[in-house]
């Protein structure tokens, strides 16, 4: 006997003008014009430049209702049809969640990738474009960035490029004023370009670091009055002028040597190297925040106005003529699809601009000084509730973009991470516990290296509530080898 059953499921269901943004909106910024170049190619109804006048926009909308009928009749397939998102999206943010932001099941971790391959002078003209510098100073700021050197310096004296500029661009100047874009010129990425000479380089890169850590201000010291000495290893010396500890001493030299001598320089000798393309540059005029969207994500698209012209031709047709009809409605098609891909990019420059700012509010104390040690604690969660939208939505975004920021360029993950509570009953960030486990390792005694066991000791005692098998996950993440492999004789 055969048994009947009866199954209700629910699925969620996408309309394809949602597909369409959520696709928009994890592209990375160097690829969204190649995506935009594919849907003109495919729209002849789709074109660059500003939106269409009043009285065009008034023309179709007049239009549109005398073929309403047709849209009903013929197009009812292609507008109305829904597509199961399970057969277009395996949507999967887990690769990108933490602690807090729900379950992250097992499937492989995916992330959109954001690297792109620039030369050296494109990447630093992008940045140039950042500063929005009037014409004279954009032009010196052009010539510096082409004397740049491979390796990252520039060695021409500031003399040499203002005669340069007055023989082949016309621009008299001085070398105050080349000097000042060349500062400007230095605080672009990566850190110590455009400097003069080493001392320069290394001095470019601590000043981005906190001035508030005194191994910091020691090591600015050194490379700023002690240089020569420096070079030469003339260690005790500099530690003797500047009267500080033997431990103070180890972490500044410590700190010097890992900065980067050649800024420049790529992995290979194609003078060719990788650079991210910021979504966003963010500014700080006098203490107040702002963002600005990249250019590149917010190209100006508009709906044919000749494809408008063409339904008015049809109009005085014969309107019961059937070639007439399917033309009309391939129009109105080509015409809905530009629009929806039109309104997809807008929902992304808003959206996009929605998370950034709060993000920016949710750790503004960083954004303003640049330290670490300011960055709270937060979740995909937090900012979701706070633009009220999906966890899945601020994922996207924050996978796949990054900031411009005075301080260097951020990766928007960047500033998410997993509380971990305190005696005090406040929130910590890893990435502030990290850092402490950094620092109890590279201080510990060579000859006698911290287990596990102690370094959660340490932790626990300086206040936080960590598990040893934390201890050895984050120190894992941070690429140190176990106690025993540390060991130095």
């Amino acid at each position: 006997m055969q048994k009947l059953s009866l199954n209700q499921s629910l699925q969620q269901r996408l309309s394809p003008q949602q597909i369409q943004f959520i696709k928009l909106l994890q592209i990375p910024t160097f690829e969204l014009a190649a995506r935009i170049e594919e849907e003109l190619e495919i729209n002849p109804a789709l074109e660059e430049g500003m939106e269409m006048d009043n009285d065009v926009q008034e023309q179709k909308e007049e239009f549109d209702e005398e073929f309403d009928d047709y849209k009903e009749d013929e197009f009812a397939d292609y507008e109305d049809r829904d597509l199961d998102i399970d057969s277009y999206l395996h949507d999967d943010y887990s690769g990108y969640k933490m602690q807090g932001d729900g379950n992250g099941g097992e499937e492989e971790e995916k992330e959109m990738p954001i690297m792109m391959v620039e030369s050296l002078t494109d990447h630093l003209n992008t940045q140039l474009g950042f500063l929005r510098l009037d014409e004279t100073k954009e032009t010196i700021g052009k010539q510096i960035i082409g004397s740049i050197e491979a390796d990252g310096y520039i060695r021409r004296p500031m003399q040499a490029i203002v005669n340069d500029l007055a023989f082949t661009q016309g621009v008299y100047t001085s070398i105050e004023e080349v000097e000042e874009v060349l500062r400007a010129i230095q605080t672009f990425d990566p850190a110590g370009i455009a400097a003069r000479d080493l001392k320069e380089c290394l001095l470019l890169q601590l000043d981005r670091k906190s001035q508030n850590e005194p191994r910091i201000q020691d090591a600015i010291r050194i490379v700023d009055e002690y240089f020569d000495e420096f070079s030469k290893k003339h260690y005790e010396k500099i530690q003797k002028r500047l009267g500080i500890t033997d431990e103070a001493m180890k972490e500044a030299i410590s700190l010097i040597t890992k900065l980067n001598p050649k800024p420049g320089a790529s992995d290979d000798d194609s003078n060719v190297t990788q650079f991210l393309m910021p979504d966003f540059i963010l500014t700080n005029n006098n203490g107040k925040l702002e963002i600005f969207l990249n250019s590149k994500n917010a190209p100006e698209l508009r709906v044919s106005t000749s494809f408008h012209e063409m339904l008015e031709t049809y109009d005085k047709s014969d309107k019961n003529n059937k070639s007439i009809k399917e033309t009309v409605t391939f129009i109105k098609q080509k015409l809905d699809s530009a629009k929806w891909f039109i309104d997809a990019i807008k929902q992304r420059q808003q959206t996009l601009l929605k998370t950034m700012q709060a993000i920016v509010d949710y750790q503004k104390e960083f954004f303003l000084s640049g330290d670490e040690s300011k960055l709270k604690p937060m979740i995909l969660k937090d900012i979701a509730n706070e633009i009220e939208m999906d966890i899945s939505t601020v994922s996207r975004v924050a996978s796949s973009k990054s900031v411009q920021t005075e301080f260097g360029l951020y990766l928007l993950k960047y500033f998410f991470s997993e509380g971990i509570s305190t005696e005090s009953g406040e929130d910590a960030s890893s990435r502030e516990v990290k850092n402490i486990l950094k620092e109890l390792i590279e201080n510990e005694p060579k000859k006698n290296p911290l287990s596990d066991d102690k370094l959660e000791k340490y932790l626990n005692e300086k206040g936080y509530n960590i598990a040893r098998r934390t201890v050895a996950k984050y120190r894992e993440q941070l690429n140190i080898p176990v106690a025993r492999l540390r060991k130095q004789l």
